[in-house]
């Protein structure tokens, strides 16, 4: 039942990172949250297993979609060197954080951020911008610290903070998808190592450290299936309204969050 479950998840978040260019983990954190706590391993610890998990996946995905991106010339790769060092200490940073928290604490930075995400997707528009170029220098590496270090308290790739970014420093919006699937990867190897080494008396069975192994596994046996899927749907469907649906469905599911760290 749990495994079945966990591969209609895997199936929808490829779907999803396929037909939007986001990464699955901002649908396979909850998604993983109320599996989990449905199966009876609810804890205080729950929500750094969601995480890391989800980061974990986030390794094979986004390793797959930058080289796809690579083959059609599409990735910035002078960007990506630029901002790869700040990126990942961002994340190990972030990984030390979500260590210390607890469940409640890490729903209430998931649903506060998700809710931003949710707003940007429904209303925000590629064409704004405040540069023409990405900020370089001590401007700069702010942005990249910044972005790995909130996507790992998320447990999502770069794209949701990096996409956003890139655009309004006037990077296509095509380029900033291809882009930031380079960020997932730099995002999500050094700190699922982290994860690995982080005490979880709590974990559901077969994790290492707080990588829930049989959840990883069923879930990138879907997403390599399904995003290919995704992909093809992007190119029927009018990607713009898509993102304004998703950006509503993920709102709902960041109020709900909040509500149940709230105990509403």
């Amino acid at each position: 039942m749990a495994a079945a479950l966990l591969a209609v998840i895997g199936a929808f978040a490829g779907v999803l990172a396929g037909l939007l260019g986001v990464g699955g983990g901002i649908v396979l954190v909850p998604a993983f949250y109320y599996t989990f706590n449905a199966l009876g391993y609810g804890s205080e610890q729950l929500m750094q297993v969601c995480l890391a998990t989800s980061l974990a996946t986030i390794i094979v995905t986004s390793a797959r979609s930058v080289l796809s991106h690579h083959r059609k010339g599409a990735v910035e790769w002078p960007i990506l060197r630029q901002m790869a060092l700040g990126i990942v200490i961002g994340a190990i940073i972030g990984v030390f954080v979500a260590s210390q928290l607890r469940t409640r604490e890490l729903q209430l930075i998931f649903g506060g951020l998700a809710t931003f995400i949710g707003l940007y997707m429904a209303f925000g528009r590629n064409d704004w911008q405040i540069g023409d170029t990405m900020p370089k220098g001590p401007v700069g590496f702010i942005f990249s610290p910044l972005i790995g270090f909130l996507s790992v308290l998320m447990g999502i790739g770069g794209g949701s903070f990096g996409v956003p970014t890139m655009t309004l420093f006037g990077v296509p919006i095509h380029r900033a998808v291809a882009t930031a699937a380079g960020f997932g990867f730099i995002i999500a190897v050094p700190s699922v190592i982290g994860f690995m080494f982080v005490d979880m008396p709590d974990a559901p069975p077969y994790s290492i450290g707080a990588v829930n192994i049989p959840a990883f596994l069923v879930v990138i046996a879907m997403t390599t299936l399904t995003a290919p899927l995704g992909a093809k749907l992007a190119h029927m469907t009018d990607p713009k309204r898509l993102k304004r649906i998703f950006g509503g469905f993920l709102i709902l599911v960041a109020l709900n969050m909040l509500r149940k760290a709230l105990g509403a």
